[in-house]
Parts: structure tokens; sequence; C-alpha cells
């Protein structure tokens, strides 16, 4: 194994080392192929040595590897173009940052300025990101890493899919209601339309800013651009990163006309959010999203594993599209190691009893196959 003396103890790890990946697979030293359901927290959206991304990073490498957004460059242009024509045309400006987290800060930073407004609403299970602004609106952060003296604004959590609680508790002192349509650490938990559609109703009557984090469940992972396109759901920003570069750190925050109105000159920023390599990377995924059709293959595959794979420990199913959960009979922990055993590689989640799949959008029906007989053994 790789000597890790040096690297700050914060992340527990896997018992396996990883030299070459290709496709859903993964090569480790000791000779294991394993199947990659986990798709490293839901980033690899093509998978391993797609070579249109390897193609465009690698060309983008060598004819410009950075400059920075005080210097216009036609790749951040087309990649900004790009991803609002994917997005459906609700919104008409994008902000590149560098992670989920970031475009999570910049998308409460905008309604704080919109609204001048103190609170902020989040839901029960959220995460948001480890940053300032974030973390306040993670579901249990205070009590387990926060760390900072106290949040930099005022906090509410609503219960989830609490239809109930919405009107009580999103007042005229709200900012922002800020939201996982599908929750990924949460379990991957399924918010469904009549609660987002009652957020949204909420926040026109209060004039609150409504923000859908689709830092996991977006770019593809729905089976849709987005989960507010499966969902039938206008938020007025939307947060996406992780699968936006398929492990080419990114993230954007996506904004309607109105957000965009609200922008002034400098009012933004970022080093390295737009740099060349990373919309050269945004550029490729979504072009290989729509030429491989792989917004259907998730949902083609995604349907095959709901209907095939209650079996072993699995009792049930939630989520969305390749945002997947497994419910099981026993702890989650037990199912991954077990997995694992049989060279399947997934993960847990906030819910112990929730194992979580977020595989690559090029998962095909042998690798479902695959899963069905592990989880038979069990």
């Amino acid at each position: 194994m790789i000597p890790v003396d040096h690297l700050a103890p914060v992340f527990a790890q896997y018992p396996i080392e990883v030299v070459h990946a290709e496709g859903v697979w993964l090569h480790t030293r000791d000779g294991r192929c394993i199947l990659d359901l986990y798709g490293g927290h839901a980033v690899a959206a093509l998978g391993y040595g797609h070579p249109g991304w390897t193609r465009a990073v690698a060309q983008q490498a060598a004819a410009c590897n950075f400059q920075s957004n005080a210097v216009p460059m036609d790749v951040r242009a087309r990649a900004a173009n790009k991803l609002a024509r994917f997005a459906g045309g609700h919104f008409d400006s994008i902000f590149f940052v560098n992670s989920g987290a970031e475009a999570n800060e910049n998308a409460l930073r905008m309604a704080f300025r919109m609204t001048r407004r103190t609170r902020v609403v989040a839901v029960e299970g959220a995460f948001h990101g480890r940053t300032a602004a974030a973390g306040a609106v993670t579901w249990g952060a205070d009590k387990k890493w926060y760390e900072f003296p106290r949040a930099p604004f005022d906090v509410t959590f609503l219960p989830r899919r609490d239809i109930g609680a919405v009107e009580g508790g999103i007042g005229e002192d709200v900012a922002a209601v800020i939201v996982e349509p599908v929750q990924g650490v949460g379990g991957a938990f399924d918010m469904g339309a009549e609660f987002l559609a009652a957020l949204r109703a909420r926040c026109d009557a209060v004039g609150a800013q409504l923000i859908f984090d689709e830092v996991q469940i977006g770019v593809g992972r729905s089976g849709h651009p987005f989960a507010a396109d499966l969902y039938g759901v206008r938020p007025d920003m939307i947060t996406t990163a992780k699968a936006l570069g398929n492990g080419f750190p990114c993230g954007a925050l996506l904004m309607t006309p109105a957000v965009t109105a609200a922008l002034k000159l400098e009012g933004l920023g970022t080093t390295f959010g737009g740099g060349p390599m990373a919309c050269a990377a945004i550029e490729a995924v979504i072009d290989a999203i729509e030429a491989e059709d792989l917004l259907a293959n998730v949902r083609r595959v995604s349907g095959l594993i709901r209907t095939t794979c209650t079996v072993g420990p699995v009792v049930g199913h939630q989520g969305a599209g390749f945002l997947h959960g497994l419910i099981c009979d026993r702890p989650a922990k037990e199912v991954q190691a077990a997995l694992l055993e049989r060279d399947i590689l997934a993960g847990t989640s906030g819910d112990p009893r929730v194992l979580r799949l977020l595989p690559p959008y090029t998962l095909g029906e042998p690798e479902v196959g695959l899963l069905r007989a592990a989880l038979e053994d069990m």
C-alpha cells in the first residue's frame, strides 16, 4: 500500500487500493476487478477512461490549462451556454465554482442579497456541504463536525415530506428554502413532487428564494437533466457539482432571470471556478450524456434494479434514477462489506438501513445481474 503517514487522518478508507479504472470497473493493486456502483461519491458520471472526456481535457490542457475569469475564454462561454441549454432554458446565467458547497454558499448569498432577511429553512436529513453557510443548513452538523462558534444566520429545519409544516415553518423573515429534491447522504430519500410544489408555493407567497441542491442528483443522475425536470417544480436557483465534471473539480450555480438581475459586478468571485480545463470537462460530460442517450439508460437500468434486486437483504427501494437506495433488513454497513467481498463497491448513508448506489450512467444490464446474484447469495 502507498504510505499515508502524511495524509490528515480524517477519511475512513475502503480496504482496496485502486491503480486503474475503466468503464464501471476498478482494478486494484492486488489484482481484483471491482464493479463500482458508488462512482466516487456520485462523481464518475461517464465512468472511467471515457474517450471523449479524456480527449477534451487533454486537448484543453495542451492549449491553455488556466486563465482567470478576468480573461474572456470561448471554452467558458460555451460551457455556460451548453449547461443552460441542457437545463431547459429556465436559467439564464451560470456562475462556475469549484464544488457543491461553494455553489450552495453563493446561492444563499444571492438569496440574502435579494431579500435582506435573516433566516434560512432547510430539511431534516439534509447535507449541503462543510463550509460555514452550507454546513449551517446541514442536518446534525452542529452536533458532529461544524465547529464554528455560531451559524452565520438563523436556520430552521422542516420534517421531510411534511406538507403540513410548510406554512408555519416558512414565514416572511425567510430569505431562502434550500432542499435536495432527492437527499444523498440522507439515504437516497425522495422528497416527492407534492412536497416540493408546496415549498415552491410557499416561497412565492412570502417572497423567499427556493434553492434546489442538485449537487448529487443533478446533471442526469435522476434520468432527467435535473430533478427539477423530474418533479416539474422550478426553483429560483439550482446548485450542482459532482457529475458535472466527471472527476474534474467543478460546480455551478444556475440562476433564473430574477436572480441574475440582482447580480452586480464583482458581487461574486472565484479564482479557479470556471477554469478552462473544468469547462472542457463540463462540455464533454453534457456532450456524452446527449450523444450516448445516457438519460434513457439511467431510467431503464434504474428501473431494472427496482424490479429485479429486491432479493436477499433488500426489502425495498427509494430515491430516483442512479441515486438509488436499497432498503435493507440488516445494517447497510454489513451488506456493503458483504458486497465488497464479492467485488462490488456500494455506499452507505445517514440512514443505517439504506445502501446507496451511485453508479456511472453507463451501467448496463449485465452489471445489474451481478448485483442481483451477489445479493441473493447473502
